[in-house]
C-alpha cells in the first residue's frame, strides 16, 4: 500500500493527488493508494481518500504502507522516519499556488543534502520513476538517522534554525 499525505495547509495540492490518481487509473501503480487530501479540491477517482485522518489512523497508515509520500512539511515526513520508513517528499510549490512561498522546496533541499534520508521529488514528472524504483533508491540511502531519533531531531532543528537566520 502507498500512503500519501498533503498535510493540513489550506491551499490545495491537487497537482500531486491528480498525478497519483492518473498513475492508478493507467495501471502504472497496481497497489492500493490511500490519500489524505486535506484542503485539496480534486477528488480521486481511482484511489481511496479522505480529507483528514485522526492522528492514530495516520500513524497506522504510515506503519502499514510500503511507501509513504508526503508534502514538504516537516511534521509529515518526520513521522515516517520515526517509524523507520524513508518517505518520498514532494514539496508544495509557490508557482502552482500550493503555498505562499517556496520554503518547502528550500527545506526539502536542505534536509536531503544534510541527511540523505528522504527521497525528494521536485518535478512531478519524476514521481512515476521514483515510485517504480523506490526499493532500489532506498538501498542507497542513509539509514543512520532512523535508528537515532535524538541525533536526527537535533540535526533537523539546526537545519530549520539555519533557514530562518
Amino acid at each position: 500500500m502507498i500512503f500519501v499525505t498533503v498535510g493540513t495547509h489550506e491551499q490545495a495540492f491537487n497537482r500531486l493527488i491528480e498525478y497519483l490518481d492518473k498513475l492508478k487509473e493507467n495501471k502504472i501503480i497496481d497497489e492500493e493508494i490511500i490519500i489524505q487530501t486535506g484542503y485539496s479540491t480534486y477528488e480521486p477517482k481511482c484511489c481511496k481518500w479522505q480529507k483528514l485522518f485522526p492522528y492514530k489512523e495516520m500513524e497506522q497508515n504510515v506503519t502499514n504502507a510500503r511507501i509513504v509520500i508526503t508534502h514538504g512539511g516537516p511534521a509529515s515526513f518526520i513521522m515516517p522516519l520515526q517509524i523507520g520508513k524513508i518517505p518520498i517528499v514532494v514539496p508544495r510549490q509557490y508557482q502552482f499556488g500550493e503555498h505562499v512561498n517556496n520554503h518547502q522546496v528550500e527545506f526539502v533541499e536542505a534536509v536531503n543534502k544534510r541527511m540523505n534520508n528522504i527521497i525528494p521529488v521536485f518535478d512531478i514528472d519524476d514521481l512515476e520513476n521514483t515510485l517504480l524504483s523506490y526499493d532500489k533508491i532506498v538501498g542507497t540511502m542513509n539509514n543512520e538517522s532512523q535508528s537515532n531519533n535524538i541525533v536526527f531531531n537535533e540535526m533537523l532543528e539546526k537545519i530549520v534554525e539555519d533557514l530562518f537566520i
